[in-house]
């Protein structure tokens, strides 16, 4: 087989979000820049491509027009409070939040804007919450939208490198998949790897791996920007902690295969110290895609608060576990039901209101820019299209004109069996009764009436107070809920300029990480749990210091 070599000043391995952002800081400091990665070219952007697209931002002209106020005190106690830093390794992660937290309330908004990025002016409220005021979740609304989502992100570095490209400083080498990283005394210089047969699959769907070559590239500077394990649902069970429970026996996956966090083991290998690979991140309202694209496609529900959410046995879900609260304590409490799906039950209004689909692909309106399109779907009556296709053709939809016939639908279903009906007949019924009065012990009900009181809530986000039964707000529908990988939480310990830590705490020379394979920098910036709107931005700091940093380094 033929073997290549190359030559570069700085090499990025992985093309995703992170990737492009170090590779076009390094051009933009005058360096030849050399990016390699595993897949087909229609995969550049990698993960970031297909994401909504959500930004987290502190004190934004955004937030002031909906009337939010926030500051860098209280986006910085949430953050902490959530984050959870409780180990030694924790040093450099809690160096990265206050850095990243400063930036998000800083300079992070104008920067966008001169890459040309807007924004959405409603701001969402993810990760809620409802514990005390130091407890987990964001205190007020921080989600901000790319206007035209992941894509628009990718785009702004995308065309960076292909402008590097195009005056001969940029190198783009698709069906690269690096296997060592090279050391010369004591430091990387380089990396070897095999060449992959050519392949014209879509992006996002399954490549082949047959070996067709082999290849060598010298650097200056080495960039590990390879995502995380996601699509690798053996090493996600092999690092799934204990106190998120037993690992799921069934799991769809919220990233194609080729996020298989082999790159992290070849940093390993050359030196660089992996920290924290039990904080992990997966969603809990996962519904089979019913059009995959890569294998096993699981697609995250990002919900309003009113729908009763309940166990596969049928019980409700504690407090504060209401849709869109508390994701990863959602997740521990659901693993000791021994069961790995829950229920989602709601009327159609409710739906129309409350369902929005994760993924530049599903919200067709905000990745087209489609004005029109925006104000038909997200404020006229009726779910948006994409939710109206999973309603017509999803597995886990169920939709009854009655609770009998809607139950005797969830029990139907693959696992219905151990649905209680008539225990969560009396869930939904007892919850219908509090709700016909402006006083409530049921603490659900009490929340969503305070969500309401947010501008952005009551316009997009969340529907007016009603009986689910009541037969005007219908029919009812039942989502039954998976859970879908997407996160790596932990990753290889770096510095604040992205540098690769060893064993020892020193910079491993000439190698760097940025985006996932960091944990999104210091190897968990985001400790145990995340605020949501944070992992892209986590791509562009850390990517941006690694870009800066290696450059320097050369």
């Amino acid at each position: 087989m033929a073997k290549t070599t190359h030559s570069t000043d700085v090499l990025v391995i992985g093309w995703g979000l992170a990737g492009l952002v170090a590779a076009a800081h390094a051009l933009d400091a005058g360096k030849t820049v050399t990016i390699v990665d595993q897949e087909p070219r229609s995969n550049l952007g990698g993960q970031a491509w297909w994401s909504f697209g959500g930004l987290f931002l502190v004190d934004s002209p955004e937030q002031r027009r909906m009337g939010i106020t926030d500051s860098l005190a209280l986006a910085r106690q949430d953050w902490f409070g959530t984050a959870g830093f409780d180990r030694e390794e924790d040093a450099w992660p809690r160096r990265w939040a206050e850095a990243y937290v400063e930036f998000a309330s800083g300079e992070k908004r104008a920067w966008l804007r001169q890459l040309g990025i807007g924004l959405f002016p409603v701001v969402g409220w993810a990760e809620r919450g409802g514990y005390t005021a130091m407890g987990p979740g964001n205190s007020v609304p921080r989600f901000h939208i790319a206007w035209g989502t992941g894509p628009a992100l990718v785009a702004a570095f995308q065309a960076r490198v292909e402008r590097g490209e195009a005056a001969g400083r940029a190198t783009v080498l698709a069906r690269h998949r690096v296997t060592d990283l090279v050391t010369h005394d004591g430091g990387i210089v380089g990396a070897v790897g095999e060449v992959l047969a050519p392949s014209g699959t879509p992006r996002g769907e399954a490549s082949s791996r047959e070996i067709v070559g082999s290849f060598d590239i010298t650097a200056g500077a080495t960039v590990i920007a390879s995502g995380g394990i996601g699509g690798n649902h053996a090493l996600v069970r092999s690092r799934w902690p204990e106190r998120l429970g037993t690992p799921p026996a069934q799991m769809l996956s919220g990233v194609p295969a080729y996020v298989d966090g082999a790159m992290l083991d070849v940093a390993e290998r050359a030196g660089a110290h992996q920290i924290n690979d039990d904080r992990m991140w997966h969603y809990v309202e996962g519904i089979q895609n019913h059009d995959p694209v890569w294998p096993n496609h699981g697609i995250r529900i990002l919900p309003g608060p009113s729908s009763v959410w309940l166990d596969a046995t049928g019980n409700r879900l504690p407090v504060p576990l209401f849709p869109g609260f508390d994701t990863l304590g959602t997740l521990a409490h659901l693993r000791t039901t021994g069961h790995d799906h829950s229920w989602f039950v709601l009327s159609r209004r409710i739906i129309e209101k409350e369902f929005a689909l994760s993924g530049s692909e599903q919200n067709p309106d905000l990745t087209g820019k489609d004005l029109g399109l925006l104000v038909r779907s997200r404020l006229a009556k009726g779910p948006t299209d994409p939710v109206q296709a999973f309603l017509d053709r999803g597995a886990d939809f169920i939709v009854a004109d009655s609770l009998d016939r809607l139950l005797a639908g969830m029990a139907a279903l693959p696992g219905g069996d151990a649905l209680d009906v008539e225990r969560a007949r009396r869930e939904v019924e007892a919850r219908d009764r509090e709700i016909e009065n402006d006083f409530t012990k049921d603490a659900q009900i009490a929340m969503l009436r305070s969500a309401r009181a947010y501008r952005g809530d009551r316009l997009i986000r969340t529907a007016s107070p009603h009986r689910i039964l009541d037969p005007s707000a219908g029919p009812l529908i039942a989502v039954k809920l998976h859970i879908v990988t997407r996160k790596s939480l932990g990753g290889i310990e770096t510095d604040l300029q992205s540098r690769a830590l060893g064993m020892g705490g020193r910079p491993v020379p000439g190698l760097f990480a940025a985006g996932e394979a960091s944990g999104f920098g210091g190897g968990g910036v985001h400790g145990y749990r995340a605020l949501e709107g944070t992992f892209l931005g986590g791509c562009l700091f850390s990517g941006r210091a690694a870009g800066r940093a290696a450059a320097a380094s050369v």
